[in-house]
């Protein structure tokens, strides 16, 4: 599997989500007949929601289109049939914006339209943890060697948008515009240049390295030959108890050189038979 069918499809969908995000905007309607600048500044007002809804969505699908390619295209120099399955679902959870962002857009106060867009957001981290869990352990993706603190600072970027997402649906049952903010820091987090400095200020003071150790891969180029050979020899001998189960030759009740023996019993008891039946009928 090549990595350009990949990100070909990853473009793509990401072009596609982020373009139906802009369709949603839509331009008031004004009820006057003569409309002045301020009728249609009081009509602005009202999507002012829905437009920082599409903001916050647009940058959300940007930071996430940012670190699938880091994923797919840098970190990982080859691709599986696990990764593109995990890809599918994270695809999947991306196409579903759209509806959850045009749901916090009309009811930015509602505490279920905010668990619902935070509930999104919480399934595309998680897919993406998953991702990136599955290329460091599997045998057959080769990684990209990083130092332990951009190992650290890969995960913290996957995991904050999960924990803030948590309880940005907590908070908006007692305070919704409190935890839009939440979801807003979280994605400029992730979004400005220099919170990867601060990410790693705040690894330096807790995780110490002697040197400037790398994390490497499990990758194996030989696990791919030993699967080939321990395939073959699970079908052969799935095939091998087949037919000792299966297709077992039919043995015969009896051997093979008494079968004429019990012919001609048979045909012996026959004839006594017709020989009773005859002298019965002469009585």
């Amino acid at each position: 599997m090549k990595q350009q069918r990949l990100n070909g499809l990853s473009d793509g969908i990401f072009a596609i989500v982020m373009t139906l995000l802009a369709l949603e905007l839509r331009i008031p309607e004004l009820t006057v007949t003569n409309p002045d600048s301020y009728d249609i500044i009081r009509q602005l007002v009202h999507i002012i929601p829905s437009f920082l809804s599409f903001l916050l969505s647009f940058t959300l699908l940007f930071t996430y289109w940012r670190s699938h390619h880091f994923l797919t295209s840098v970190y990982a120099k080859n691709l599986s049939v696990g990764l593109a399955n995990y890809n599918a679902l994270f695809f999947l959870f991306i196409t579903v914006i759209p509806f959850s962002s045009q749901l916090l857009g009309k009811y930015s106060e509602v505490p279920v339209a905010i668990a619902v867009y935070g509930i999104n957001v919480i399934a595309i981290g998680m897919t993406l943890l998953m991702m990136r869990m599955h290329i460091e352990r599997s045998r057959k993706i080769d990684t990209a060697l990083i130092s332990r603190d951009e190992w650290r600072s890969g995960y913290i970027r996957i995991v904050l948008p999960i924990i803030t997402a948590i309880i940005g649906i907590i908070v908006g049952f007692y305070n919704p515009a409190l935890s839009v903010g939440i979801f807003i820091f979280s994605i400029l987090f992730n979004l400005v240049p220099f919170s990867s400095n601060l990410i790693y200020f705040i690894l330096d003071l807790f995780f110490v390295d002697e040197y400037d150790t790398v994390v490497s891969s499990n990758y194996d180029p030989r696990h791919e030959y030993r699967d080939v050979e321990l395939n073959r020899r699970r079908k052969q001998a799935i095939h091998q108890r087949f037919r000792d189960t299966l297709i077992k030759p039919i043995r015969l009740p009896f051997p093979k050189d008494s079968q004429a023996t019990t012919v001609d019993n048979l045909r012996e008891k026959s004839v006594r038979e017709e020989q009773t039946h005859d002298s019965t009928i002469l009585e």
